[in-house]
């Protein structure tokens, strides 16, 4: 059983760490006031967010220095070098963007592990034995050795490639780590600037284990357990797609060389989840209920996720996102068959926001599309901004169209604020905002 006393401890350090990490934080140029500086412009920082904040939004950019400082947040685990090498034997193309690729694999392997213990591949079935395969029992990290326990007849504790995972009752994780990304001048991620923190508490996770296991081998001749994938592999988080496909097919690979579940190897179905600004994911749904899929892993969008969830819930099949955040899903009514190995915005607004009061800023407008993501997560910032003592007077909130031609308008409305600090939330999109924003003298560029 965990004690949680790690998490616990990191998590109440939060602060500290990001004000560690500060760059500049508190110097005199990065304040509201322009001191002696006359008619030199302040540089005011730019922050991004897990929808936008990787390498391919700098592929977007061919002027040095276009993003040069800006900084983000997203929910990011220190990969292995390892686990990256066996990544990239999936997809030698990944580069060095793994975004998801953790929470991908690990909710292919979760699902398996309950469909293990409740000898069947009846989402039904083996759905309310998720929680408890990640937290109590007996502690394992790969599939192989959680399945040994399995055999013995005992619960596993699944510590994945995303860290503790300890599941709370809406079937996400009570503790998570985040990532502090930095942008260098050639427009790409400064890997040596990246930090890494824990948030959340394991004494959260839920208390319930879970039904008893069924005693193993019962389930023999009941699979294949068959996975659908709904990843982004068109769209505006089309970036995100490589790696979460990686994540899941390396985890059916390491499945199936381990002997597979119920007796047979797992299969998995490709499918493309789009945007909003589609019908591919319910095309998509459809077709893998016609094929028999019992887990669908994704959306990534939690905007996509909404437009599907009630049409693969109510058909019995379970949905297992690697990358929704939208606080919604933690009270959604979802027949008990929705989980996600990615941390809810809750956790990831209270980062950034620290983040950015620690860095000295007095003033921030926030620039978010206007979608389940965007609202969410930049009320989450702007609520925890306030907790901080800024006031309702300096912290401003626009949304917009991410299907819009033009972005200038709400730039526009930036320009006018002059904050210390702008956040960007948004998708593949954001490379126009940021250019916009540049172009006018509020970007990140130097």
């Amino acid at each position: 059983m965990r004690t949680g006393t790690t998490a616990r401890g990191i998590a109440v350090t939060g602060a500290a760490l990001l004000a560690l990490t500060a760059c500049g934080g508190g110097s005199g140029d990065n304040g509201g006031g322009s001191g002696d500086s006359g008619s030199e412009a302040k540089q005011i920082k730019v922050y991004g967010t897990d929808g936008n904040v990787g390498d391919p939004l700098g592929e977007q950019f061919s002027d040095k220095g276009a993003l040069a400082g800006m900084k983000g947040t997203t929910p990011l685990t220190e990969l292995s070098g390892e686990f990256k090498d066996r990544l990239l034997k999936v997809d030698p193309n990944l580069g060095s963007t793994f975004n998801y690729a953790g929470e991908s694999y690990d909710a292919v392997v979760i699902t398996a592990l309950a469909s293990a213990m409740a000898q069947s591949n009846q989402a039904t079935v083996f759905a309310p034995y998720i929680n408890g395969v990640t937290f109590g029992g007996e502690k394992c990290k790969d599939f192989a050795s959680c399945m040994d326990i399995i055999k013995g007849g005992g619960n596993p504790d699944y510590d994945g490639i995303t860290g503790p995972l300890a599941f709370a009752d809406p079937g996400e994780p009570a503790v998570a780590s985040f990532g502090t990304l930095e942008y260098g001048e050639d427009n790409k991620i400064d890997p040596d600037k990246t930090e890494y923190l824990i948030v959340g508490d394991e004494e959260n996770a839920a208390t319930n284990e879970g039904p008893a296991p069924a005693p193993f081998d019962s389930g023999n001749g009941q699979g294949p357990l068959k996975f659908g994938e709904l990843l982004p592999l068109t769209g505006s988080l089309a970036f995100l797609g490589p790696p979460e496909v990686a994540g899941v097919q390396l985890a059916v690979n390491e499945i199936n060389d381990a002997g597979g579940v119920l007796g047979a190897p797992v299969e998995l179905v490709p499918g493309d989840s789009g945007d909003t600004s589609t019908n591919i994911a319910s095309q998509t749904v459809a077709s893998h209920q016609q094929a028999g899929v019992n887990a669908i892993i994704g959306a990534a969008s939690s905007d996509v996720t909404k437009t599907v969830i009630d049409t693969v819930t109510q058909a019995g099949i379970l949905m297992f996102s690697p990358a929704n955040t939208s606080n919604s899903f933690t009270t959604y009514n979802d027949n008990g068959l929705y989980f996600r190995t990615a941390p809810p915005d809750l956790m990831q607004g209270q980062v950034l926001a620290d983040l950015i009061t620690k860095e000295g800023n007095q003033s921030v407008g926030i620039l978010a599309q206007n979608g389940e993501y965007g609202t969410g997560l930049a009320q989450v910032i702007a609520d925890n901004l306030k907790n901080a003592g800024l006031g309702d007077d300096v912290v401003k909130q626009v949304y917009y169209d991410p299907n819009a031609s033009d972005f200038s308008d709400v730039v526009q409305q930036m320009v006018d604020l002059n904050p210390d600090a702008i956040a960007v939330i948004g998708f593949d999109e954001s490379a126009r905002i940021i250019q916009v924003m540049n172009e006018q003298g509020i970007g990140p560029a130097r």
